[in-house]
């Protein structure tokens, strides 16, 4: 077997479309700099004599629409590799860029079906909905969404990947990128698409493998560092006093180190061994349970049956899943192993523990931050005072309240948290402290492939692509978020 091309059959006629695509959209973004330079402005509606009104284009106007159309084709050809990798019968004709596209097919039917979906339901979907009005916001939704699909369908369904994560064939260490494998067994994949990396592991599982870590690890560690940060910067800002002074100090004294050299103290082997970690994780796993239940305890005050139910499920399997992430009774080193072993549910690993608490802790006194300043404005708002008047207690107001009307620019910070996370826990693993040094976490990978970076840079690009490209889509994503709560 021969080594594959990139773009297969369709690149006889998809390729110039792609360049000329690129020349034309550099030339109009050259005019429109030297135009824009030049203090020539954009074309401006005007009202003509019988009351219509007409736009006036100037030559500003021509070289934004070049540029709008340039990107237009762009897409278009990069849809028509996508179709050839579901149409072409031979791997052969797809190619490398239609390969991974016939790999990635389930997220791409997942991606349609969701867009379709929000797009028809928009109106009663709320702000979600209206994202679907903002281009910056769908552009960043579709990119964050593809990475979250893929990972579902890398991690919990492995569709994507062609091969494992750790397999290794010793004669493709450094391959370049569609060189086929020497011996392929029956029903293995024969080619690594994207190449080999120094110990001869495909790069394109390991990709979306490492999708599927980074993805299980940073929206939940951030969500329990938004519920640390809520429930502590709701009554902070609402009652004020020496509760507000105590936990404002707390929290600037947490955010007085710098944040990656906070990283590296709590992952370093001299904490760890003293289990400061296991400790810090009873503290901070303890409070999205605090939070559920003042949260239901607050909503159903007045309707007691309901509130036990909703308080007791809440607890229950709070402390059950609490209990069964501290506690670990078949790990030997690990400081608490008094849960039993028949209601222990799940085991983390002690790498991902110690990055999962990391990630809380660094995350919780910024949150507290957000909210507290949030509370302080909202509490002076009628709306407040009327639940005040009404006998409301101060949880309900705080919980009922304030937190859905601050719902927006915690939605939006919730969003760029997540791509701030993502980013230092690349640079944990890109450091070597990450989940685990075998791991195909995208840090750790790209941290493998740099040492031959000028070599064989095809083993550290990818991975590094990706994580730009999420980063990328939840900035988008927050920005399209931020532009359609403020019309709220």
């Amino acid at each position: 077997m021969e080594q594959l091309t990139w773009t297969g059959s369709f690149g006889a006629f998809l390729n110039p479309a792609m360049i000329a695509a690129l020349v034309i959209f550099i030339v109009g973004f050259l005019a429109n700099t030297v135009l824009t330079i030049a203090g020539v402005r954009a074309g401006e509606l005007e009202f003509n004599g019988d009351g219509t009104m007409s736009l006036r284009r100037t030559p500003i106007d021509y070289a934004l629409a070049t540029m709008k159309y340039a990107v237009l084709l762009f897409v278009l050809c990069c849809i028509g590799f996508i179709m050839a990798g579901i149409v072409l019968p031979t791997i052969e004709q797809k190619g490398i860029l239609g390969g991974m596209a016939q790999r990635l097919l389930p997220v791409w039917i997942a991606l349609i079906v969701t867009f379709v979906v929000s797009i028809t339901f928009k109106r009663r979907l709320g702000l979600y909905g209206k994202l679907f009005d903002s281009p910056i916001g769908m552009a960043g939704f579709g990119l964050v969404m593809f990475w979250i699909f893929a990972a579902l369908f890398s991690g919990l369904f492995p569709l994507v990947p062609t091969h494992g994560a750790i397999d290794l064939i010793s004669s493709m260490r450094n391959e370049l990128p569609g060189m086929p494998l020497p011996s392929p067994e029956e029903g293995e994949y024969p080619y690594y698409l994207l190449g080999g990396d120094n110990l001869g592991r495909d790069v394109f599982s390991r990709v979306f493998f490492g999708a599927a870590d980074v993805l299980s690890i940073t929206p939940v560690a951030t969500l329990f560092a938004f519920m640390v940060g809520i429930t502590l910067g709701l009554p902070a800002g609402y009652f004020g006093g020496k509760l507000d002074t105590v936990l404002t100090f707390i929290a600037n004294l947490a955010l007085a180190f710098p944040v990656i050299l906070l990283f590296f103290l709590l992952v370093t082997p001299e904490i760890v061994a003293a289990g400061v970690p296991q400790y810090m994780s009873m503290v901070l796993f303890l409070f999205p349970i605090l939070f559920l239940v003042v949260l239901f305890n607050s909503r159903y005050h007045t309707d007691p049956m309901r509130r036990n139910i909703y308080v007791g499920i809440a607890a229950a399997v709070g402390f059950w899943a609490y209990f069964s992430l501290i506690s670990n009774a078949e790990d030997p080193d690990a400081p608490f192993r008094f849960w039993p072993e028949f209601l222990d549910g799940f085991d983390i690993a002690g790498n991902l523990l110690i990055v999962f608490v990391s990630v809380v802790f660094v995350n919780s006194p910024t949150v507290f931050r957000i909210v507290r300043g949030i509370t302080l404005d909202v509490k002076t708002r009628d709306y407040v005072a009327a639940a005040q008047t009404r006998g409301e207690g101060p949880w309900y107001i705080m919980l009922w309240e304030i937190l859905p009307n601050a719902r927006g620019p915690l939605i939006v910070d919730f969003c760029l948290r997540i791509g701030y996370t993502t980013i230092l826990l690349g640079t944990l693993g890109f450091f070597g402290l990450g989940v685990s040094p075998e791991s195909p976490d995208w840090g750790s990978t790209i941290n493998e492939g740099r040492r031959l970076l000028t070599i064989y840079p095809h083993p550290a690009l990818p991975p590094a692509l990706a994580l730009m490209s999420l980063v990328l889509g939840l900035n988008l994503l927050a920005d399209g978020l931020r532009e359609e709560s403020l019309k709220d």
